[in-house]
């Protein structure tokens, strides 16, 4: 009985290697499902071909058939035979490390495994063996998952292993080998597909072509719906920020309509004072047209009275009784007057204060005019003392810009004499240099001359003789 594997597996080999065992023949194209629900899941459906495609070519695991179909080579290398009939043996993973260990003291043993197992590639290239994702070896004929699979799947590998052609029942019984399904969902999948043909007598068959060319147009279909999606994304986009422009645009119309609005509303209420205060001042002027004619009235009447007074008087005389109550009519009258004079003197004595006011606001106007008028003149004033400093200061900076240019001048001519003067001692630095370097030579030249063994022993006899001379 063979051993289920544990855990992931270690490479896209080890998946080709298991998915190639599993369904003995496929093509790239149709490997690169299978691959992408085990790992590169990020990749689209067409790099993960590519990368397919180029594994399948680097090892030499797989073998590509005349029928274009790729298959997994299970003879293996020979060398990896022990390890292969190990595993047979243990039923579970193993780790080179274990393996080498468990040689013990029988060294040539020892070494023959290490040299079988010594270069991992070879077991990489063995269709026998793929590598879990813990470091350990498995190998790739142990049963595997296959709910891992979808039935879709499952039913292309028995129509393979099959091609005549199965029944209904057939079919289920087959795949329930390897994953428990019902009749209902193997015939539901199989009227799904076009590419599951029934011949009659209920007997199914597999159309390999047929599914290449629904496979290519699902690609083209599935490629125009991904463009048309991006288009109504794109479309989207531009509908959402033609929608947030106009949006903005409605929100600034509304601030606008608010504001001449509110503009308006201040408008009205400005034209109501204007109207309030006009409407004042018409009464006003009504009210004194009214006073001034009821005053002309007045003294219409009082030039009647006086008229009618002046007859009454002179026909007093002949009239008593009725000067008496003419006296009293009058006086009357005169009491009427007073009180009209009285209003008069009130009416008068406020247009007189409003004179005054009037006066007052003249004469402060004219002071305001009288002290601006002084103001400017005192800032004409401030100007022209400002041009003449001016003046003054332009005159003094033309005349330091002189003398700095005169004492530029004169350091760039001290400058000169300066590096005149520095070439001059640069040659007797030169030449003092050349004359330092002559006498270290004629130094070097003595020097060589008292090292020389006969002027040192003449050196010697005249000290000798020097002493000689001394002692005597």
């Amino acid at each position: 009985m063979n051993s289920a594997v544990s855990g992931t597996l270690h490479s896209l080999t080890d998946v080709l290697k298991r998915t190639l065992y599993f369904f003995e023949a496929m093509s790239a194209k149709e490997l690169a499902p299978y691959v992408r629900r085990k790992m590169l899941q990020d990749y689209s459906l067409a790099r993960v071909e590519e990368k397919v495609y180029l594994c399948l070519r680097q090892h030499a695991c797989f073998t590509l058939g005349e029928d274009k179909l790729w298959r997994l080579n299970l003879e293996g290398n020979r060398e990896n035979d022990r390890f292969y009939h190990l595993l047979l043996k243990r039923q579970s993973p193993l780790s080179l490390w274990e393996v080498v260990s468990a040689g013990g003291k029988n060294t040539n043993k020892k070494k023959k495994l290490r040299r079988m197992i010594a270069d991992e590639a070879n077991l990489i290239l063995d269709g026998r063996f793929i590598q879990l994702s813990d470091g350990t070896w498995g190998l790739t004929e142990w049963d595997t998952d296959a709910a891992n699979y979808p039935l879709k799947h499952l039913i292309i590998k028995a129509f393979r292993q099959h091609p005549g052609g199965l029944s209904l029942p057939q079919l289920v019984s087959l795949v329930n080998k390897w994953r428990l399904s019902t009749e209902t969902s193997v015939e539901a999948v199989l009227r799904k597909f076009p590419y599951f043909e029934e011949q009659g007598d209920g007997l199914w068959t597999y159309n390999q072509a047929a599914h290449r060319v629904y496979d290519e147009v699902m690609k083209k279909y599935l490629g125009l719906l991904r463009e048309q999606k991006k288009r109504w994304q794109w479309e989207r986009e531009q509908w959402l920020k033609k929608h947030q422009q106009l949006k903005t645009q409605l929100h600034e119309v509304t601030a606008a309509q608010k504001e001449a609005a509110a503009a308006v509303a201040a408008h009205a209420m400005v034209r109501d004072q204007r109207d309030h205060l006009a409407t004042q001042l018409s009464e006003k002027d009504l009210l004194l047209s009214l006073r001034k004619k009821e005053i002309f009235y007045y003294q219409e009447q009082v030039k009647k009275l006086e008229s009618k007074a002046n007859s009454i008087l002179h026909q007093c005389r002949l009239w008593v009784q009725r000067a008496r109550g003419s006296q009293e009519e009058l006086a009357a009258l005169r009491k009427t007057l007073e009180d009209t004079q009285k209003n008069l003197e009130s009416m008068f004595a406020k247009v007189q204060q409003y004179r005054e006011a009037n006066r007052e606001q003249k004469a402060r106007l004219a002071q305001l005019k009288e002290e601006h008028s002084t103001r400017v003149a005192e800032l004409q004033g401030e100007i022209i003392d400002l041009k003449v400093r001016m003046d003054k200061e332009r005159f003094a900076a033309s005349r330091r810009e002189r003398a700095l240019q005169e004492e530029v001048a004169r350091l760039q001519t001290d400058l000169k004499e300066a590096l005149e003067t520095g070439e001059d001692l640069q040659r007797s630095v030169r030449f003092l240099q050349d004359e330092v370097a002559r006498s270290r030579e004629e130094l070097r030249r003595l020097q060589r001359v008292n090292n020389h063994p006969l002027v040192r022993l003449a050196r010697r006899l005249s000290n000798l003789v020097t002493r000689l001379r001394a002692g005597a």
